[in-house]
């Protein structure tokens, strides 16, 4: 994988790439909020000699910093097609985790004729229709909460809560503590991410995925009410859910081969 950087008129993008030919597809995979590249590390590993494979730090986040909180999810959606761009990548597969899969919508929604492929992993829809005003309200005001809970506590709560696996844990735990000793900067990503996902949630647009899809969620997921929205996400919109056995919110560090194979089963319907 090659690092490279983009700059942008709030800060410097890292990403990593690795093409094997422009004209093969290519694997995008997006890391959730708080996370960084190392989240699909297995995935990387897995994939990176069959397809292209590209990977970001997020605005703001691990490598990609400092960076200014002056971005929308819109912006995430336009840099990122403007670095695909760059590197002449046209016809990429969106694979989401979490805040990952709404810059994937946010992508759909602005450039649908470019998507080749859509996968959410543990994610939820962008649509006004799914969320109430109560949980819009709330994700508006996730700075405060993030910055005055103890940073042990956080920790703690941040490699548990999101994944049941011994991997899974200790990853998201290294990720973490790229943090440490710098809890403001931990908190003002999560609560800009929290904020401008609510920003756009009341944009209500559309965010329609027109692409082939697949939908992604660990039965122990405890991230919010992930599984009630997948579940309603699936419902309203037929696109193929799969519940992952043993895995939580980060479901592609608990169940990496079961999560690659249903990766590798989309694109190949491609």
């Amino acid at each position: 994988m090659l690092e490279r950087t983009y700059t942008t008129s709030s800060g410097t993008i890292h990403y990593w790439i690795h093409v094997i030919d422009t004209d093969a597809i290519t694997l995008v995979f997006l890391p959730g909020l708080t996370a960084d590249h190392r989240l699909f590390g297995r995935q990387i590993k897995y994939f990176k000699d069959k397809y292209n494979v590209f990977v970001w730090d997020a605005p703001a986040h691990a490598a990609s910093w400092p960076f200014r909180f002056d971005f929308d999810l819109m912006d995430l959606a336009k840099w990122l097609n403007e670095i695909l761009a760059l590197e002449k990548i046209a016809d990429p597969v969106i694979i989401g985790q979490s805040m990952g899969g709404y810059v994937g919508q946010a992508y759909a929604q602005l450039y649908p004729e470019h998507l080749k492929g859509f996968v959410s992993i543990d994610s939820a829809p962008l649509q006004r229709k799914y969320i109430t005003k109560p949980e819009i309200w709330l994700l508006k005001r996730m700075e405060p909460v993030y910055f005055y809970y103890p940073w042990k506590s956080l920790l703690k709560t941040g490699t548990n809560g999101v994944a049941v696996s011994r991997y899974g844990r200790k990853l998201m735990h290294k990720i973490m503590m790229v943090y440490d000793g710098d809890k403001k900067r931990y908190s003002q990503i999560a609560g800009h991410g929290f904020k401008i996902l609510a920003n756009a949630i009341e944009a209500d647009l559309p965010y329609e995925i027109r692409c082939p899809a697949l939908l992604i969620c660990g039965e122990k997921d405890r991230a919010g009410s992930c599984i009630r929205y997948n579940k309603a996400w699936h419902r309203n919109t037929n696109i193929p859910l799969k519940w992952i056995k043993n895995a939580g919110h980060n479901s592609n560090t608990d169940q990496p081969e079961i999560i690659n194979h249903l990766i590798k089963d989309l694109v190949k319907e491609l």
